[in-house]
């Protein structure tokens, strides 16, 4: 009897650049365990009671978003397809330096005075790239499908900021950083494009879309920016 292999598609062959970190992001994104047993342990103290739930909200969470659609366009702005474009997307190209416009689904991030990166769900990318070329009608502009050029890390939760400022020379600050804005930066020694996708109540929430040759180093990086806040402060 012929044993019959299970069919290879795209889905099964494609790989995210830190899919076998999943497990590694889950842990370092909760509180540290207490200390082992026969070491002095300070959640045992009564002034220590609230140590785990402080620790829980001091700790910063990172994750994998693989797979998102990523568009580059190049266009002149001002121009008749730069209109079609906003008339199909449902929301103008930001034009302010380092802002973003949502259209659904789609998040448009401006890279530069003629540029934008369209960033949409997994699986999105040829329906969004046919949609902006026909938009395009000819004229001079490009739409290019870059999806397997970056993946992208989710770094969220009240210290998540703080996390970023040990390798970012960005003021991230509320007053000067927010929901809707993005950014191309160096985070350590690593090109990222930096977009905050929101701040709530737990905290703001950060999008860093990084080449994949480099995501293994920065998720290394991150997970050592975020030791400290697994564990509740240190008072005197």
């Amino acid at each position: 009897m012929t044993r019959r292999e299970p069919a290879v598609t795209a889905d099964t062959l494609r790989r995210s650049p830190l899919g076998h970190l999943a497990a590694v992001f889950a842990e370092h994104s909760t509180p540290a365990e207490p200390s082992p047993a026969g070491e002095p342990s300070r959640a045992a103290e009564p002034s220590r009671a609230a140590e785990p739930s402080i620790a829980a909200e001091r700790c910063a969470r990172l994750r994998e978003v693989p797979f998102l659609a990523q568009l580059d366009l190049q266009l002149e702005p001002g121009g008749p397809a730069a209109q079609r474009i906003a008339a199909a997307l449902g929301t103008p190209l930001p034009t302010a330096p380092n802002s973003v416009a949502e259209a659904g689904e789609l998040r448009v991030l401006w890279l530069g005075p003629q540029e934008w990166l369209v960033i949409g769900p997994d699986g999105s990318a040829p329906a969004t790239a046919a949609l902006l070329s026909a938009a395009l009608r000819g004229e001079p502009g490009s739409v290019v499908d870059v999806s397997a050029n970056r993946t992208t890390l989710e770094l969220s939760g009240r210290t998540a900021r703080e996390v970023l400022a040990k390798g970012c020379a960005l003021d991230l600050h509320p007053r000067a950083f927010g929901p809707g804005d993005c950014a191309q930066t160096l985070l350590s020694t690593v090109h990222v494009i930096l977009d905050q996708i929101d701040r709530t109540d737990a905290g703001p929430t950060y999008r860093l879309l990084v080449r994949g040759s480099f995501a293994q180093y920065l998720s290394d990086w991150l997970l050592d920016a975020m030791e400290e806040y697994r564990h509740p402060p240190l008072t005197p």
